[in-house]
């Protein structure tokens, strides 16, 4: 059995502490980017090899045994060894060609980065780009993205930030609606209004609150988490919404509701790990990006 470990594949151990984090086969496939039959081969597979059960197979998904449970925490340990030795590697490539993989928010990546990636595009032709459209926190440690643009400051270990500035946000509403509902003459005239929250999240009601208006997720007629679609049911005519500022003023058939309302910016940082800046095409990359996102920003 110590043989058996000793000669394991690494990828069997990615995919035994996929699955053991996710709690699935479908879960674990999709962090890897596999196919689930692949990945429950790999899982019978690490079993047969080391002669141990490592998950109880359950109606909803696959628990770890007490002897999975037993070697979860060196599975991570490899995994971090792994990613450090990624990190030091590429720390010393120095070529101002390959890839570059940004992650940002879906608002961010659909409304904000393209032109600001075709720039980059044209400036170092050598280099590719990758966008990770995406609202959760990616891992830089293990090199989900190089460079990150998030609207909180990223808290791992060894990642290098920046706070660039606040992108401005406006109250907005169809044209469409407002004809229908009538127009706001001053904040009071709000709660009388249909207006469009977040479902689960609660990031807009602290910023309300934090501005002194008593709200509550019932306030809101419609709930949606996904900005993106939010911004579709603004535009549709569904009530008032709140939005990135640039993005509204831009839209047809979409006015400002109460100019200067006090509506609490988003803070926009940039982070990447340590090591990775240092590479010369994400330094570059970063960078460009910094000088991309300037005009969308308030300095905080």
């Amino acid at each position: 059995m110590d043989h058996a470990f000793e000669t394991l594949d690494w990828s069997l151990v990615q995919a035994f502490l996929a699955v053991a984090e996710t709690g699935s086969l479908s879960g674990g496939a999709r962090v890897l980017g596999i196919s689930q039959p692949t990945l429950g081969r790999h899982i019978a597979r690490i079993e047969a090899e080391t002669g141990l059960t490592l998950f109880a197979r359950q109606p909803r998904g696959l628990d770890l045994t007490e002897t999975g449970h037993a070697l979860l925490p060196a599975a991570r340990r490899m995994a971090q060894a792994m990613a450090e030795m990624a990190l030091a590697a590429a720390g010393r490539d120095e070529a101002l060609t390959g890839t570059v993989r940004i992650t940002a928010s879906e608002v961010v990546a659909h409304h904000v980065l393209p032109r600001i990636v075709a720039g980059i595009l044209r400036e170092a032709p050598g280099i590719a780009i990758e966008i990770d459209a995406n609202d959760a926190t990616g891992n830089l440690m293990f090199r989900e993205a190089d460079i990150a643009i998030r609207m909180f400051r990223p808290e791992q270990l060894d990642i290098v930030t920046r706070h660039l500035g606040e992108i401005e946000v406006g109250c907005f509403a169809a044209t469409s609606y407002l004809d229908r509902a009538g127009r706001p003459a001053g904040p009071d005239d709000l709660p009388s209004h249909a207006l469009i929250g977040f479902d689960r999240s609660e990031i807009m009601l602290r910023a309300m609150r934090g501005v002194g208006w008593d709200v509550a997720r019932e306030d809101f007629t419609l709930r949606t988490d996904n900005q993106v679609a939010y911004w579709e049911y603004v535009r549709a005519g569904c009530g008032i919404g709140f939005f990135q500022a640039h993005v509204g003023r831009a839209t047809p058939g979409v006015e400002e509701v109460l100019p200067g309302l006090p509506v609490p910016g988003l803070p926009v940082w940039i982070a990447a790990h340590e090591k990775v800046r240092r590479i010369p095409r994400v330094a570059l990359v970063w960078r460009l990006l910094e000088a991309g996102l300037a005009p969308y920003l308030q300095r905080g």
